[in-house]
């Protein structure tokens, strides 16, 4: 019998989990590499799902894809926290989100418009409720740090290994990736992905290859868990809300968090006042913390996705991490082990940047 392919995956956050989880169901063997299980950006994600917000066609079928593979993920991993809660939004004038409703419903999205009274039905604890909103039944959100240690969890008991170590380099022998060095010592493998969001850019330097990606801050405020207040997504102007399974109401200036400014507490405050004021008898919601993630992002806005010119090496680094996990997993896990090229990866490869 053939040894089965080595696979390292660095990064243990929603990505590098459902990458690791899809290898070691397919039957690789599977050595996760991270400092601890749930990433540095997953814990700091607003953690919405959907195909929303200005993205060409192309991204958003693709966008719209991995939301169907979150249902299929939930249906073979029971309990994963994932809630299909909906989301109404009016954070552009009305004439802007009729152009986004006419477009995105033109492309099959579930957009409905809806009035004052609707929104009061479907959120009675808004206390500023607009005239007009868009509504989006197919939307959700995953608590994403549960999600990718559950991920993690149902790997290992499938022969995965978690080590918890830093990893500083690779090793790299002729043409091709052989392994990586780390905080434990020299780890050899047949192939290696780096899926740690911004932390990949260094790991793939070391290796000649440069990663075009940015980290804007994002700042994001946590309620202590409080009685039901949201059922949904809420997408306002300058606020972004939802409530978590545990009962905490988190809120950024967006979905990615906003701009921390000079004085994170200060802007944190004033953040978490805006919340309360956009709900009724919210008197005694305090604010509980304050996150403060570092969004991976592409220069172009799309994920890096695939092989990057030097053989073993795989790279998965995307700002939608959350949206995407799912489909990325499989596909990721797919091209890895078959050595066969994904068609619908194509438009998120490294060499388009070259």
């Amino acid at each position: 019998m053939a040894a089965k392919r080595h696979v390292i995956v660095v990064g243990a956050g929603i990505i590098g989990a459902s990458i690791a989880w899809h290898l070691a169901k397919a039957g690789a063997a599977v050595t996760v590499i991270a400092e601890e299980t749930g990433g540095v950006a997953t814990p700091n994600s607003f953690a919405w799902i959907n195909a929303s917000w200005g993205n060409p066609e192309f991204y958003f079928h693709f966008r719209r894809r991995s939301m169907a593979e979150w249902k299929r993920l939930a249906a073979e991993l029971p309990g994963l926290p994932l809630s299909w809660c909906g989301g109404i939004c009016w954070d552009l004038p009305r004439d802007q989100l009729e152009a986004y409703a006419k477009e995105h419903g033109g492309w099959g999205y579930g957009i409905n418009r809806i009035e004052r009274s609707e929104i009061a039905r479907r959120e009675p604890y808004l206390s500023n409720a607009p005239d007009f909103a868009l509504a989006v039944a197919e939307e959700g959100a995953v608590e994403p740090v549960a999600a990718a240690r559950m991920m993690l969890a149902d790997a290992e008991a499938r022969g995965a290994k978690f080590i918890g170590a830093a990893v500083r380099s690779l090793i790299r022998s002729g043409d091709h990736i052989a392994g990586v060095v780390t905080s434990q010592g020299l780890i050899d493998a047949d192939h290696v992905v780096l899926a740690c969001g911004a932390g990949s850019i260094p790991i793939a330097a070391s290796a000649g290859i440069t990663l075009p990606i940015d980290a804007p801050p994002g700042l994001i405020v946590h309620s202590r868990p409080f009685e039901k207040r949201l059922n949904g997504l809420v997408i306002a102007t300058e606020l972004h809300m939802r409530q978590t399974t545990e009962g905490r109401i988190i809120a950024g200036s967006d979905f990615g968090g906003g701009d921390p400014g000079e004085d994170r507490q200060a802007t944190a405050a004033a953040l978490f006042a805006k919340v309360k004021a956009s709900l009724l008898e919210s008197d005694a919601l305090t604010m509980d913390f304050v996150t403060l993630g570092y969004r991976p992002t592409p220069r172009d806005g799309f994920p890096i996705i695939g092989n990057c010119g030097i053989g073993g090496l795989y790279i998965a680094v995307m700002h939608s991490g959350v949206t995407l996990a799912p489909l990325v997993g499989t596909l990721a896990a797919n091209e890895i082990l078959s050595g066969a090229t994904e068609a619908s990866l194509r438009s998120f490869r490294l060499s388009r940047f070259a």
